[in-house]
């Protein structure tokens, strides 16, 4: 009931983070000040102890291992009311909003509009729902910094990143940029991707197989344009057609170009709509094969007879949709090889299902591993630069911590 009270306390460091560039968490002073002396009897119980207090402020100085700013969790403030050994209701007010905000952030980030990045995989909001629960708990249970910590992902590719922004200069700002953006966008991520995965990652142009969360198998990738984005989606593989038909989508017809029969392409009208599709065969742009994986986006990995694009260092090239080199080899892994050689061996259109679907996670991570060690590569879409400002800007509220549980 106490924390039912106290939060229309809790908004009143919104207004500053938005001008500070390292705002501290504001509370009226009056707040702070220690309460007239009253029988015991007739005061409730702090609901933050002295430890507990001890655990959020050091909770929040480790955010900055996170890529995030100490000062948005309330550090300043906390670390008054720690040296000072206050407790009390005003003090719980502070620690209130200081650690619901860093709940929310460490368990599904610090940006939540995160369409406007093109980023549409969802993340369960169970931790969200439960967050104010789990927090009490966590509470009474002196188990602040265990909880708070347990909210980030647990993947060992973040960590690894956590190892790297603390090893990376404060000079290296390009760097810091990257892995911070890198970091916030894991915290978007499913906590469990599965045993058995494809991730492809958009800025690495890279494509990678995990079984038994290995990864067992890479290929290079041409992904969407700037001006035709790959979008940030999961969808599953389910099936495989060999020789397929390409059905031109609306990004293409938009260009507005003649396509020639000679090159096997067919017009056809249906509800005064026209729609042109290219037949299999060696120049179909599809190449031998693609792998579905039904979405809205109308996004599928696929072969091309375009080779060449594969030993481009920017292959940010295509209309979307994924461009896969030795996709034969992926395909070998995913379906049954013998039948899979058989649909090869011929040339009408077959469509082979797999025996259990695959997840695909199409990403963009702008810093990653490769070969043990964290590197950062280009971002296509100039996405980075926009995404820290909103890491550094936004200021969450607890008006937005109910929205995004519901």
């Amino acid at each position: 009931m106490l924390r039912r009270l106290l939060l229309p306390l809790l908004g009143v460091a919104s207004a500053a983070a938005a001008q500070d560039p390292e705002p501290a968490l504001l509370v009226p002073p009056a707040l702070l000040e220690p309460a007239a002396a009253a029988p015991t009897t007739s005061l409730a119980p702090a609901l933050w102890s002295r430890s507990a207090l001890r655990q959020l402020l050091s909770a929040a100085e480790a955010a900055r291992e996170e890529g995030l700013r100490p000062s948005d969790y309330g550090r300043d403030a906390l670390a008054d009311i720690v040296a000072a050994e206050r407790t009390g209701p005003a003090v719980d007010a502070v620690a209130e909003h200081a650690a619901r905000a860093l709940a929310h952030d460490y368990a599904d980030g610090r940006v939540t509009d995160r369409q406007r990045f093109d980023w549409h995989i969802d993340h369960s909001p169970a931790a969200l729902a439960s967050l104010d629960a789990d927090l009490d708990r966590a509470v009474e249970g002196g188990q602040v910094e265990t909880y708070l910590k347990g909210l980030l992902p647990s993947d060992p590719r973040y960590a690894a990143l956590r190892d790297a922004l603390r090893a990376t200069p404060r000079s290296d700002a390009t760097r810091i940029a990257h892995i911070r953006a890198s970091m916030e966008r894991w915290r978007w991520m499913p906590r469990t991707l599965g045993d058995d995965y494809v991730l492809v990652n958009v800025p690495a142009y890279r494509l990678a197989l995990f079984q038994g969360r290995e990864e067992v198998a890479a290929h290079d990738v041409v992904v969407g344009a700037p001006k035709t984005p790959t979008p940030q989606i999961v969808a599953y593989a389910g099936s495989i057609v060999v020789n397929p038909w390409w059905t031109l989508p609306p990004s293409v017809l938009a260009e507005g170009k003649r396509y020639s029969a000679a090159k096997g392409y067919i017009y056809t009208s249906t509800g005064g709509r026209t729609v042109i599709r290219q037949r299999p065969g060696p120049q179909n742009a599809l190449g031998r094969m693609k792998i579905d994986m039904p979405n809205q986006y109308a996004i599928y990995l696929h072969d091309t007879p375009a080779k060449a694009a594969f030993a481009k260092t920017d292959r940010a090239l295509s209309h979307g949709c994924i461009r896969v080199k030795d996709i034969a080899g992926l395909a070998d892994e995913l379906a049954d090889a013998t039948q899979l050689q058989s649909a090869l061996d011929g040339t009408s259109t077959q469509t082979l299902q797999l025996q259990r679907s695959v997840p695909v996670y199409i990403v963009y991570f702008t810093a990653g591993e490769r070969d043990g060690k964290v590197v950062t590569f280009a971002d296509p879409y100039g996405r980075d630069t926009t995404l820290n400002a909103a890491l550094d800007g936004n200021a969450p509220t607890p008006s937005s911590y109910a929205a995004a549980a519901t």
